[in-house]
């Protein structure tokens, strides 16, 4: 099981607390967020990993080293450009039959093993985790014909759920010939490539933890749940 963790982003989300440090680097408890996500990731198996880096690759690479510290082989890949988060595969010329994707900036229990080996049994060339979020529409919902304007349903701030991508993915290598080189290529679009060409690509539903470390209130959020978090997050339990 080998991981390729997307760390090349500049984190303008997050600012301003990565203004100086990448987002990786960014400290939750008494440790940096990738820290936790290597340490989940060798807790389910993994012996290797690649990062992808791109901005402020340099002080990852310097961090991370060659990975002894986390207990497993970390190598990197870098974007001379931003690549989005599927065009880095294509830096990668030892792929795998089949591997992880995940970003860089994200907290979960989830248990990698799992995920992985439930993607290769199923054949599938893509596996995504995903989350099921309630959204709140803050405003009242009318329905109306559209050739009378005659008022057909009315709900007041309702809640949609909808099932997200948790940023974790398991693809097969033959997934790469959609894929184009030398430029941004994101998720969404493999995803819509995939849906054209009737690629057979697989939901993992998860109701467990996890965070995305996006925004600023998202990053108050993760050093609020750490402490309580922290044996299931490192896999101690």
């Amino acid at each position: 099981m080998r991981a390729i963790i997307l760390a090349g982003g500049k984190g303008t989300r997050l600012r301003p607390f990565t203004a100086t440090i990448p987002k990786p680097l960014v400290p939750i408890g008494d440790m940096a967020i990738m820290d936790v996500l290597l340490r989940r990731l060798v807790a389910c198996g993994c012996e290797r990993a690649t990062v992808a880096v791109g901005h402020l690759a340099q002080l990852i690479m310097a961090y991370y080293g060659d990975g002894a510290t986390w207990g497993l082989a970390l190598d990197y890949c870098l974007e001379e450009r931003p690549l989005s988060t599927i065009g880095p595969l294509t830096l990668i010329r030892d792929l795998p039959d089949d591997f992880l994707v995940m970003n860089g900036d994200l907290l979960t229990d989830l248990d990698f093993g799992e995920f992985f080996r439930a993607h290769v049994e199923s054949g599938a060339v893509g596996t995504v985790a995903v989350k099921s979020r309630d959204v709140a529409i803050d405003f009242g919902v009318l329905g109306y014909d559209e050739a009378t304007r005659r008022l057909t349903s009315f709900a007041e701030k309702p809640r949609e759920s909808f099932s997200v991508s948790m940023g974790i993915y398991a693809f097969s290598k033959r997934v790469m010939d959609l894929v184009p080189h030398g430029r941004a290529f994101g998720f969404d679009e493999l995803m819509l490539a995939c849906l054209a060409k009737g690629r057979d690509v697989r939901a993992y539903p998860y109701d467990g933890y996890w965070l995305d470390i996006g925004r600023p209130d998202d990053y108050e959020q993760a050093n609020r749940d750490f402490p309580g978090m922290r044996a299931r997050l490192l896999g101690e339990n």
